[in-house]
């Protein structure tokens, strides 16, 4: 059974302005979901919603998922002086199971191993990134959100981080992406969330949104997208 969202008269308010807004939504979270819009359309606003990082200013959201089941990774994530292991190791401030092992497995899968004793802060930006994929990967959530997560990325480092999502979702967990890539949606996606002035205007299937967007906006924002392409 899908895991859903609700938003229930949902608005997040800041400096006077709506950033989000929505009315009763239910939005299922399964696979690989592509959330995608204009510059500021809510995007990052839902993602941080959805892990709990911001609470409605209005209205309910009842996530479908606790705090510590769910993983944030944004597009930059500033490192501190520390090792790459270190960075890892500094979980067990909140889980005092995550054994050695396990670290040493996740560094391996998302291919830093020999980083391990590296400064985090001279790691590359494609590093940098893979680091926060093993962090999520070791907490072990069932629902990882993510941030633009090749923003800024050589098309080498993008490619590794577009198969670490598709490993994701091949190891059960749930994943809501945001991305300006529409390429990538297409490549990753299995459903899709369409945004704009922060409202949720369209929830479909890459392949229906492509081939027939259901709103005005969504067309208007695909010829855009299309013609900057």
């Amino acid at each position: 059974m899908d895991k859903l969202l609700n938003l229930q008269n949902v608005g997040v308010i800041r400096d006077g302005r709506t950033i989000l807004q929505s009315d009763d939504l239910h939005i299922p979270l399964r696979g690989i979901t592509a959330l995608v819009g204009p510059n500021g359309a809510g995007k990052t606003t839902l993602l941080r919603l959805i892990h709990g990082l911001i609470e409605p200013s209005i209205g309910q959201c009842e996530r479908p998922f606790a705090p510590h089941e769910s993983a944030l990774v944004f597009h930059y994530t500033p490192m501190l002086k520390a090792t790459v292991r270190e960075h890892l190791t500094l979980l067990r401030d909140t889980d005092r199971t995550i054994r050695d092992e396990a670290i040493d497995e996740v560094l391996q899968s998302v291919g830093i191993a020999h980083l391990a004793n590296n400064p985090a802060q001279r790691l590359s930006a494609g590093e940098r990134q893979k680091l926060c994929f093993a962090r999520a990967r070791l907490q072990n959530p069932k629902l990882v959100l993510l941030d633009e997560p090749t923003a800024n990325l050589d098309p080498n480092a993008s490619d590794d981080v577009e198969q670490m999502i598709a490993q994701l979702a091949k190891d059960g967990k749930a994943v809501l992406f945001a991305s300006h890539n529409m390429a990538q949606v297409k490549r990753l996606a299995t459903h899709l969330i369409f945004m704009q002035d922060g409202k949720i205007l369209e929830i479909s299937s890459p392949g229906v949104f492509f081939k027939n967007p259901q709103t005005k906006e969504g067309s208007q924002f695909l010829a855009r997208e299309f013609i900057a392409q």
